[in-house]
């Protein structure tokens, strides 16, 4: 017996729905001070598993000194993309069939990363088995796209995760994105 009334039993989230912060029905409809705040709240490890990354360099001004702060300061910073010369990327480019193809958007994240210099702490990898879902995290907190059929990313929906307990979603996608970092091809910056 709870003393909590069914009105109140029905609002609190009590199983691993509790790592469920928000869900937004478009990557691109969460607010753009949220992966800010996310990136800027993070201090010991910021992964990007996204298959190009492209996005976050156009919507986060002076991304790459941000992130080199951060790693010089002993946060882990890496970024998982797609190989852009790869069949997956190059089928991948079929589907979406726009002008700005996958292949560049790739390289585009690559010359940012290369243009931020070397600092110990920054890492990037070529994986092509996270085409269909993009998971970004910040410490305790993170962001999760599964990519849907021939949308393109920022139209696919989008789950912001906590962390508050083991074994839960958030715990299920970081084991999924360090397998695949395992799995890894460097990627020379």
């Amino acid at each position: 017996m709870t003393p909590w009334p069914k009105s109140v039993q029905s609002r609190v989230k009590t199983g691993h729905d509790r790592e469920i912060v928000a869900a937004y029905p478009f990557r691109s409809s969460a607010p753009t001070s949220l992966w800010a705040s996310l990136i800027d709240g993070a201090s010991q490890d910021l992964t990007f598993a996204g298959y190009t990354n492209y996005f976050l360099w156009q919507q986060h001004p002076r991304l790459g000194t941000r992130l080199a702060v951060k790693a010089d300061h002993g946060a882990r910073v890496r970024f998982l993309v797609g190989d852009p010369e790869s069949e997956v990327t190059t089928k991948r480019e079929e589907v979406e069939g726009v002008p700005l193809t996958v292949s560049t958007r790739i390289k585009i994240t690559l010359d940012a990363l290369a243009k931020m210099g070397r600092h110990d702490g920054v890492e990037a990898r070529f994986s092509d088995q996270h085409i269909a879902l993009s998971v970004f995290l910040f410490d305790d907190q993170m962001l999760v796209t599964p990519h849907i059929a021939s949308l393109l990313g920022d139209e696919s929906p989008m789950l912001h995760l906590r962390r508050p307990e083991d074994d839960g979603l958030y715990d299920r996608f970081a084991s999924h994105v360090a397998a695949l970092w395992e799995e890894g091809r460097p990627a020379e910056l």
